[in-house]
C-alpha cells in the first residue's frame, strides 16, 4: 500500500516504519494502522463513485489517498463522500448521491457493514443515547432525520420536516438539527433522543444559519445578515445563552471551536476571536489564495489539534489542495488529496 513522503527518503521511511510492517516470512506487507493521524474526506465528482478518503499522519509527513479501496479490493465506495462519523471503533462513511453509509474500522479501513435503510440524499449523521440520527434531504423532495440503533444498525423511525434537514449534532445527549440549508432558514430543532420526538423549535432571532457545531454540551449557530454576522450559543436544554454579533463581517460561515477559541471564514478571510471575546476581530489571521472560483477557494475548513486545514476544492475538475496553517496563521504544509476534499477528522 503506496504512502506517499513528504521528507527525504530516509527519515521518511524511519517513521514508515512504525506504521507499516512487512512479513520477515513471505514480506506481504501487513495492515497499515490509521490511528493517531487525520482522515480527510474527499467527495469526488457529482455522480460518478469516487468519494474515497485521504489518510495523513499526525506530523504530516506520510499520505495515503483511496484508503478504502486500497483496504477493500479495489472497491468503489460511492457519490459523493458527505461527511465521516465516529462510534468506538467504527468510521461511519455518509454517500449523499449513493444513499448508504459504509461502515468500516476506522483503524484498518476494512468494511464491516452498512446502512441503506430510510436514506434518501443524506447529509449529516450524529450518535446520542446508543441511536444513530441522520438528516436528509432531497431537492424539492422529502426532508427528515432517521433514525437507527447503533447496536444493529435497524431502522426506529423518522421525523419529518418541511424545513431543511442538514447538520447535525449532538449535546448534552440530545439532538439539535440545522433547518437551514445554502444560507437560507434560521430555525433549529431540538430533539429529546429519550421519546425521539421533537421538544421544540429553536428561533434565531438574527441572520440565516450557514452551520451549527457542538463544543462542551453545548450548540453553536453561526449565522449571517445583510452588513453583519453572528455567533449564538444554544444550551443542550434548547435555550440561546449568548449572542456575538460580528459587526462588519458578512457572510460569516465554516464555523470550527477549538481551545477557547472561535474560528470561521467569510469569503477568502479567516478569522479567530476569544470565545469571551465581546468585539469582532478588526483584521482576518490570514486570506488564502485565488482559486478557479470563489467556491472553490474555502470549499473545506477544519481546526484539529492545533492545525488549521483550508480546502481548495479546484472547481472539482482536478486534485484537491490542502494547506495547514498553525494556529496563529503561519503555513506548515501543503499537499493534494482527491476531488472535492470537504473535511478532516481526527482519528
Amino acid at each position: 500500500m503506496k504512502l506517499n513522503k513528504f521528507l527525504p527518503i530516509l527519515f521518511a521511511f524511519t517513521l514508515l516504519l512504525g506504521i507499516v510492517s512487512c512479513s520477515s516470512d513471505n514480506n506481504e506487507e501487513q495492515e497499515i494502522f490509521y490511528g493517531n493521524g487525520f482522515l480527510i474526506a474527499n467527495e469526488g465528482t457529482f455522480g460518478k463513485p469516487e468519494g474515497d478518503v485521504t489518510f495523513v499522519s499526525a506530523d504530516l509527513n506520510l499520505k495515503q489517498d483511496n484508503v478504502f479501496a486500497l483496504n477493500n479490493g479495489g472497491a468503489k465506495l460511492g457519490d459523493v463522500l458527505q461527511m465521516v462519523a465516529f462510534n468506538g471503533e467504527n468510521a461511519y462513511l455518509l454517500l449523499n448521491n449513493s444513499n448508504k453509509i459504509q461502515i468500516a474500522n476506522r483503524y484498518s479501513f476494512k468494511a464491516n457493514g452498512e446502512i441503506t435503510a430510510e436514506l434518501n440524499s443524506p447529509r449529516y449523521m450524529a450518535f446520542a443515547n446508543n441511536n444513530i440520527y441522520v438528516t436528509n434531504d432531497k431537492y424539492l423532495g422529502d426532508k427528515y432525520v432517521s433514525i437507527y440503533k447503533a447496536s444493529d444498525r435497524s431502522f426506529i423511525k423518522k421525523i419529518t420536516f418541511t424545513d431543511a434537514a442538514e447538520r447535525i449534532v449532538e449535546a448534552g445527549n440530545n439532538i439539535f438539527v440545522q433547518n437551514a440549508s445554502f444560507g437560507f432558514g434560521n430555525k433549529i430543532t431540538y430533539i429529546n433522543t429519550s421519546t425521539n420526538n421533537v421538544q421544540s423549535t429553536i428561533t434565531l432571532p438574527a441572520g440565516n444559519i450557514n452551520k451549527i457545531v457542538s463544543s462542551n454540551q453545548n450548540v453553536y449557530a453561526i449565522a449571517t445578515g445583510t452588513t453583519d454576522s453572528y455567533i449564538y450559543e444554544i444550551s443542550n436544554t434548547g435555550g440561546i445563552t449568548k449572542t456575538t454579533t460580528l459587526t462588519g463581517i458578512a457572510n460569516a460561515t465554516n464555523l470550527e471551536i477549538a481551545n477557547g477559541k472561535f474560528y470561521f471564514t467569510s469569503g477568502k478571510n479567516v478569522y479567530k476571536m476569544d470565545m469571551s471575546a465581546t468585539t469582532a476581530p478588526t483584521a482576518p489571521l490570514f486570506t488564502v489564495a485565488n482559486s478557479v472560483d470563489a467556491y472553490s477557494a474555502l470549499y473545506g475548513f477544519s481546526v484539529i489539534n492545533d492545525k488549521i486545514f483550508t480546502s481548495d476544492s479546484n472547481g472539482f475538475t482536478q486534485a484537491s489542495k490542502i494547506v495547514v496553517y498553525s494556529t496563529s496563521g503561519a503555513i506548515i504544509r501543503s499537499f493534494t488529496t482527491g476531488i472535492g476534499s470537504n473535511s478532516v477528522y481526527a482519528n
